[in-house]
């Protein structure tokens, strides 16, 4: 049983048809439904079944089809015009605009076939009087898509001038279209501004602002827009990633990913349409898919990764390498075929220029969830002239003496350079010095080698150090006493020497800072080990003050020795920060946090500021424990600028992290999104995406959402999810996120997905102690499937809500979840008795809780102080206003369900009953004043228009007299005053006509009386 009997039916079958999503199933459906009003023979069913299926697969990847039944459609209109009703005949005319344009886009129609069409339209459209605007605008897409700019320019004209009308394309796709060409021809600003009103929500359609947004994005980027291009390639992907039939679009966002160094995020795209590497319905959106595809593929081969496999066509598998051959054979073959139709070169000019695109932007942050981009694979490039052995242990000795990044890839460079040349002792030495700084724990035994060669160039003081340096290594190791022991020995002798004059502040220095490190790693294990369930290896205070004790030694050491020796100022600065850390392990953060501030300062000082970032980022720390929100920014701040190109990425994302925090807190939500991006973005790169990009992302979606950038903050939302878990960033993240995203959701008007989201965050609060979460998220997940046309399902919902609400002792959440089931319930059938039981039980509800609030006042008890006693007042007028705004709504719940009534004397009785709420909510929001002006004028004015259907003007006029009067004197004068006083007006007028009316009729009943 196919379940098509009757006209009614089909047309029911084919507007649920409408709904389902594009593609193959809904068309093929559409077919079925064809055959069906076939067999119907009812002329009218046909026609409305063939635009139907018209319609399907204009909206899909089968374009092609679309000729078929538009020419039968004409047959039937030129045969018997008289079986096409007002909407069909309009229908029929409009689809003429999808002929022309989907002939384009079909390189084996002629273009004579399609300038004759051209002209069957225009017929056509003056025999049935529409303007040529519609006609005009087909004559330009013909033109521009050959290239013949002159015609174009002139159509373009002639199609502005002219009329709208019915047959005109709406607003969204003509100001598409426009701007379309403004960037053909090299203006994308001019673009921009004729897209303004679409991507403000000014018009909009089925695919708009669907294909804006990807048409912005290039221009955007070529204008330096970077922000809003993100946030366009956000939200319109979003919008067109589930529309089969928008493939022109989504091959714009994959260009987009090439063009800005999110090259992975290209490949996800790709990945989610495979279908599109093979569709043969639409051939101009292919050749723009292939287009881009080439162009991605071309971008990752030149980054070194044309084996990486890709996702590509079904039934093999592809590298970057060979997808890029096979996609530009693919749109080339596509360009011949377009370009021979044409007869001009154009279509392989624009092509060729697309595949040929250079990355606009180097690596734009989008904030969603994607991986690394790997390194370009390319030699280090080559200096123009090699500046020999000699120069090359200058300047890694120049690096290393200043302390300057790289010096251990310089000392690197030297040693390859050295291999087989016989070098003294000196040079030895610090070649194996530092490579033992790059080798870890691996790097001890060369420590000591590197001792050997510095003894032997006449230099103790540096052997000693180098000793030092292995004791400190071996104390990383966490082999510390052992550490200690070594050192002594090296501390001892350094001492003597510099007494002695044998070595130099510099030698020493670097010995006695070494002990101290390895002291200050004691004091680490100390308070890692000071667990009361595994007791303490040493006293800590004994340790603290041993530690203090060698890091002022090396401040007395080279105080006044500093100078220009950056070496020297960097052991003074070092020797503050390690004082720093004591005082915060003592519990004295302020001196702490003086003393981290000082070491920093001491760091920038010296030239050397990419040391000044991990004390930054403790002082930081601290300031915000400390409550000091300027100066935990100020600190972050100061971190990321010293950090400069040297700070290592999981540093940069931890700092915009926290920085993202406190500017957030202090309601920057703009530039706290700002931060959350560049988190996010850096987590990645750094492979913490899972980690600390989730936390990131996780801000950034609500930051966004802050914004009113509800788009946007759903795909970043969506995107952190997966990586978010209870065990890593806690159950309350997730929570959060969930419900930020049921937000932007219901938002979006997407109201199924809300609820399932809000849904998911109440299961996980509801294992919550505190259970008010809970409840509202509850209570939201009812809205959102009211929202979504399921009402057993939001009843449910609401139900759990009021609850919880009840079980929290929340009467405000209890009365609003009874007074959004009763309005559930009179939606459905015969449900007007339950609508007006849950209703009174919320008056209930108030009237209860105000009972227990004025027997809290009862003067025999215990007088609360001034303050308890205004939030004691404060909370009774919030009831009183809840009370009123219930009784309002009982009133509204009584009128409506009035309409339901078959008989005359029910429906009064309702209305009465719905005024007798409605005085009541009158009287309610009275008591309180002018802080509920608004509310009892609106009350007012609703039993005001009761007054009037239960044929009583003069009352009506008399509280439509009520409101004005409350507004006069300029008692306020927003937009609500300004409503109610039009409304007020409006009542008045209508009471009067009926009044008089009344009066008239009166009259004249009298006077025939007397007749």
């Amino acid at each position: 049983m196919s379940g098509i009997t009757d006209f009614d039916s089909l047309r029911e079958a084919m507007a649920e048809n409408s709904e389902q999503p594009e593609g193959p199933a809904r068309n093929a459906r559409a077919e079925q439904l064809l055959a069906e009003a076939e067999r119907l023979d009812i002329p009218l069913a046909v026609i409305e079944a063939l635009g139907h299926q018209l319609k399907v697969y204009n909206y899909s990847s089968e374009k092609d089809k679309m000729f078929v039944p538009f020419a039968r459609l004409l047959r039937m209109w030129d045969e018997r015009p008289e079986d096409f009703d007002e909407y069909e005949t309009h229908s029929l005319h409009w689809v003429f605009k999808w002929m022309s344009s989907g002939m384009l886009d079909q390189p084996h129609i002629p273009l004579a076939s399609i300038e004759k069409w051209l002209g069957e339209m225009e017929h056509r459209y003056r025999l049935a009087g529409h303007s040529e605007r519609a006609v005009r605008g087909a004559e330009f897409s013909v033109a521009a898509h050959v290239g013949d700019v002159a015609r174009a320019e002139r159509a373009y004209a002639a199609w502005l001038a002219a009329d709208r009308d019915a047959m005109a394309d709406c607003h969204a796709c003509e100001l598409h279209s426009q701007g379309w060409w403004q960037v053909e021809r090299g203006r994308d600003a001019d673009a921009l501004r004729l897209w303004e009103p679409v991507l403000e929500g000014e018009f909009t359609c089925a695919h708009e602002p669907h294909t804006v947004l990807a048409s912005s994005l290039a221009p955007l980027l070529r204008l330096g827009r970077v922000d809003e291009a993100r946030a366009h390639h956000l939200r319109g992907f979003r919008l067109v990633r589930a529309m089969e039939s928008m493939r022109g679009a989504y091959a714009d966002h994959v260009e987009f990913c090439a063009l800005t160094g999110n090259e992975a995020r290209g490949l996800e795209l790709l990945a989610e349409r495979p279908a599109y590497f093979t569709d043969g319905g639409h051939p101009r959106s292919g050749l723009d898919f292939m287009a881009v595809v080439t162009l991605l593929m071309d971008r990752l081969t030149e980054l070194g990764l044309g084996d990486r496999r890709v996702p590509g066509p079904p039934d093999r598998e592809w590298t970057a390498r060979d997808l890029a051959a096979h996609a530009r054979g693919e749109a080339l073959a596509l360009v011949a075929r377009f370009d021979d139709r044409n007869g001009t070169s154009h279509i392989g000019e624009q092509t060729r220029a697309r595949m040929a695109q250079r990355p606009l932007v180097e690596r734009l942050p989008l904030g969603v969830r994607t991986t690394a981009r790997p390194a370009p694979a390319v030699a280090p490039p080559v200096p123009a002239a090699e500046p020999g052995l000699p120069g090359l242990i200058a300047e890694a000795r120049r690096l290393s003496d200043t302390l300057q990044p790289h010096a251990v890839e310089a000392w690197a460079a030297v040693a390859r350079a050295a291999e087989g040349v016989d070098l003294d002792a000196r040079d030895r030495a610090e070649i194996a010095d530092h490579e033992a700084m790059d080798r870890g724990a691996e790097g001890i035994a060369l420590f000591e080698r590197a001792a050997e060669f510095y003894t032997a160039a006449g230099d103790p003081g540096e052997a000693l150090a180098a000793r030092t340096r292995a004791a400190y290594v071996h104390a990383l190791t966490g082999h510390v006493e052992e550490a200690l022991a070594a050192v002594a020995g090296p501390y001892d002798e350094i001492l003597a020497l510099y007494a002695e004059d044998g070595t130099g502040v510099r030698q020493t220095a670097s010995v006695l800072m070494g002990r101290a490190r390895v002291l200050m790693r004691r004091v680490q294990e100390a308070v890692e080990q000071s667990d009361p369930s595994t007791g303490p290896a040493h006293s800590l205070g004994r340790v603290l003050a041993d530690a203090e004790a060698a890091a002022r030694e090396v401040l007395a050491l080279v105080e006044g020795h500093t100078g220009d020796d950056v070496r020297l100022a960097a052991r003074a600065a070092e020797a503050q920060a390690m004082l720093a850390e004591l005082a915060a392990q003592g519990g004295d953060l302020e001196v702490a946090a003086e003393l981290y501030a000082r070491a920093a300062a001491a760091f920038v000082s010296a030239g050397l500021p990419w040391f000044a970032v991990e004390y930054e980022a403790r002082l930081a720390g601290l300031a915000h424990h400390l409550g000091d929100l300027a100066g935990t920014e100020r600190a972050l701040r100061a971190a990321l600028e010293h950090g400069g190109p040297q700070l290592e990425a999981t540093g940069r994302a931890q700092l915009h992290l926290q920085l993202a925090e406190v500017v957030g807190a202090r309601g920057e939500a703009e530039e706290a999104a700002e931060h959350a991006l560049e988190a996010a973005h850096w987590a990645d790169e750094a492979g913490q995406g899972p980690a600390f990009g989730a936390l990131a992302r996780h801000q950034l979606g609500g930051f966004l959402l802050r914004r009113g950038r509800w788009a946007e903050a759903a795909e970043v939302l969506e995107s952190a999810l997966p990586d978010l878990s209870a065990e890593t960033h806690g159950d309350g993240a997730v929570v959060q996120a969930l419900w930020w995203l049921g937000d932007c959701l219901g938002e979006l008007g997407d109201h199924h997905e809300a609820a399932r989201r809000r849904l998911q965050a109440a299961e996980i609060a509801r294992h919550w102690p505190e259970q008010q979460d809970h409840a509202t998220l509850a209570h939201l997940a009812a809205e959102s499937l009211g929202q979504a046309d399921l009402p057993k399902e939001a009843d449910r919902a609401y139900a759990r809500a009021g609850d919880l609400w009840r079980s929290l002792g929340d009467v405000h959440g209890l009365v609003r979840s009874l007074r959004a089931r009763a309005w559930l319930a009179l939606r459905t059938e015969n449900g007007s008795g339950a609508a007006r039981e849950l209703m009174a039980g919320a008056v209930h509800a108030c009237e209860a809780a105000l009972g227990s609030t004025a027997a809290a006042d009862d003067p025999r008890a215990a007088a609360p102080d001034d303050e308890e006693a205004a939030a004691a007042e404060d909370a009774r007028l919030r009831l009183v206003a809840e009370l009123g705004h219930t009784r309002h709504q009982f009133g509204d719940l009584l009128a409506r369900s009035a309409a339901e009534d078959a008989e005359d004397d029910s429906i009064r009785a309702a209305l009465e009953e719905a005024l007798a709420q409605m005085t009541e909510a009158i009287v309610v929001f009275a008591s309180l004043g002018a802080d509920a002006l608004h509310s009892r004028t609106g009350a007012e004015l609703a039993a005001g228009w009761l007054e009037a259907d239960l044929g009583r003007p003069s009352r009506a006029l008399a509280r439509a007299r009520a409101v004005r009067t409350a507004y006069e004197g300029g008692v306020t004068d927003d937009d609500t005053a300004r409503a109610r006083r039009a409304e007020a007006e409006q009542m008045l007028q209508l009471a009067e006509d009926a009044e008089n009316a009344a009066n008239a009729a009166s009259a004249e009943d009298a006077e025939n009386r007397d007749a």
